[in-house]
């Protein structure tokens, strides 16, 4: 019942939110872990000897090395996690898609539990069991966000809203490395704040089976949908949507009437997987994403190293600008949402445009995408040309806007994709995607060895080229835009 039905649906945004903040994208805050894995000797036997650098510039043990190796290993750590990340993100699709919430989330806690555990009781001495961690954590986190996506079905009319502001979450939990940073400058050890990460995974498992559905939520939600603690009375989920008028959402949970906006099931388009693979918006949504998300890793994976160079090894200048990194992520919580807002409001006004003309609802969902397309891809191009300048001060600045252009990244792919395209396909469509956009990633390390080496630690001619390939990604949000405009005149044709 409604008045019964609230509460808990609060319950599960709350507590869906708190676990995508603290526990899903931790990866992200990898600068803040490096520095402590520096302090503790990680793969520092991979130092040599330098006279040309003196005392105080460098921030390793011995004052008198060149890094550049260790440099390498933590950035192959990170180049195999965020792959990770991304590629397993198509088969864990296939998992939510066909054993449903609770299977998949019993994995995420099974690897999240393992991977903090591992990290707890490593040491220098077997710090190569970080490939084997990180990735384990990485997988984990991105599976407890894809089940907590769902939870923007039980809102309505919100759920782009809610979407992103989950995605924003998962972003802001790079913030939980920059903690683990400072615990330990303050005395608590690495592995008492790994080990408190794997105790809560009672708290994982303790909502799974109070506040999660068994299956998926549907979309929209019938008549007196129930779940978690409320379908121990007796009235299972599929039941109760049996019960619904909504014959034909019983067999795709996902599926949306007519009469609603998101779309993906007015699409002219055919309904199957392989076509929504084949289709020119999914190819030129794959090179949106996989070219910002390129710019985000590499300026992640390599940020400890970029701050090195530029504040001429000074430790504690180091350490003060990446703390500062760690601080603005916390705040793509906030910077998510009004993509999502953006969204939603521009749907309604479409819709309202649409009833007037006769417009389909297909058209009504990607015009609302296309303002959140072109702005990502702006703020991306601005957070690239500064990364490309080496003025320390200024990367405050980059800071900034790499937060907000993630946060709109992430949150902005999900919800197209719902919106783009058939929603029963959504698990298997948003891991391919970024399973595809995963190998792309793979090149951050080949460009941090070419800056390393060749280079010799000039990355300008590689900003220049990766800043002109950033200006390809307006290319999607322009021909998403034609397409409305070629339907809105011309209802019959085709993509």
């Amino acid at each position: 019942m409604p008045g019964q039905g609230l509460p808990l649906r609060v319950a599960t945004l709350l507590t869906g939110l708190l676990e995508c903040l603290g526990f899903a994208g931790v990866l992200f805050g990898w600068a803040s872990l490096v520095f402590v894995f520096k302090k503790e000797h990680y793969f520092e036997e991979l130092c040599e000897p330098d006279a040309g650098l003196t005392g105080n510039a460098t921030g390793n043990a011995t004052g008198m090395e060149d890094c550049k190796a260790q440099d390498e290993r933590f950035s192959l750590i990170f180049t195999l996690a965020s792959f990770m990340n991304n590629f397993m993100t198509f088969p864990t699709g296939f998992i939510f898609d066909r054993f449903k919430t609770t299977v998949a989330r019993l994995i995420a806690i099974f690897l999240y539990t393992s991977a903090t555990l591992i990290i707890a009781f490593i040491s220098a001495g077997s710090a190569m069991l970080l490939f084997l961690a990180m990735p384990m954590l990485t997988v984990g986190g991105i599976l407890f966000l894809m089940t907590n996506l769902q939870v923007g079905n039980l809102f309505g009319k919100h759920r782009s809203t809610i979407i992103t502001l989950y995605n924003g979450a998962f972003d802001s939990s790079s913030a939980v490395f920059l903690i683990v940073k400072l615990l330990y400058e303050k005395g608590i050890s690495l592995r008492a704040s790994f080990i408190f990460l794997s105790v809560c995974s009672v708290w994982h498992v303790g909502r799974t089976f109070l506040l999660m559905p068994r299956g998926h939520i549907p979309y929209p939600l019938p008549p007196n949908y129930s779940y978690g603690l409320c379908s121990g009375t007796g009235t299972r989920e599929k039941k109760v949507t049996a019960e619904s008028k909504e014959l034909d959402l019983q067999a795709k949970e996902f599926l949306p009437p007519k009469e609603e906006i998101p779309g993906p099931g007015q699409l002219e388009e055919p309904r199957s997987f392989k076509s929504s693979v084949l289709s020119r918006r999914f190819a030129w949504h794959l090179v949106w994403l996989s070219v910002i998300q390129l710019w985000h890793y590499l300026f992640i994976g390599t940020l400890n190293s970029l701050l090195t160079n530029l504040a001429s090894g000074d430790r504690a200048l180091v350490s003060s600008y990446t703390n500062a990194f760690a601080i603005t992520q916390f705040f793509g919580m906030l910077c998510a949402p009004w993509n999502g807002l953006l969204m939603d409001q521009l749907k309604q006004k479409y819709q309202k445009e649409a009833r007037k003309t006769g417009s389909s609802a297909s058209v009504v969902a990607l015009s609302a995408a296309v303002p959140s397309l072109a702005l990502t891809s702006l703020l991306c191009l601005g957070f690239a040309i500064c990364a490309s300048v080496p003025v320390l001060p200024l990367q405050y600045g980059t800071f900034v806007l790499q937060v907000i252009s993630r946060s709109f990244l992430y949150g902005g792919n999900a919800a197209f994709l719902t919106l783009a395209f058939p929603s029963e396909h959504f698990g298997k469509l948003f891991g391919l995607v970024m399973a595809l956009s995963a190998i792309v990633s793979l090149l951050q390390f080949l460009i941090f060895i070419l800056i390393k080496g060749p280079l010799h630690n000039d990355p300008f001619y590689v900003n220049v080229m990766l800043v002109l390939v950033t200006l390809l990604t307006f290319v999607h949000p322009v021909l998403v835009y034609r397409e409305c405009r070629q339907k809105a005149t011309a209802p019959a044709t085709t993509f």
